[in-house]
């Protein structure tokens, strides 16, 4: 039994691209976003330095989410 020939597919090279896109132009997006991309690039990254800065972009994700939190609190509360 032979096997077709099977040629990459062409969607992880787009997943990355969508990732880079995300992550060239945050300040358009939201965390969640943000973050799936992060996780992408820190998984599937081309370097050793595109895959780092993807984590310390996480940490930095990360860091601010308790704040945003406890600032939808805030507003919640004095909406009451």
């Amino acid at each position: 039994m032979t096997l077709p020939n099977r040629l990459p597919a062409p969607w992880p090279a787009d997943r990355l691209a969508e990732a880079r896109a995300v992550i060239a132009d945050v300040a358009h997006h939201s965390d969640h976003l943000i973050r799936l991309a992060c996780n992408v690039l820190v998984t599937h990254g081309e370097t050793a330095g595109e895959r780092k800065d993807a984590r310390v972009l996480l940490v930095v994700i990360d860091a601010r989410r308790p704040i945003r939190q406890a600032q939808r609190d805030d507003n919640r509360g004095a909406g009451q």
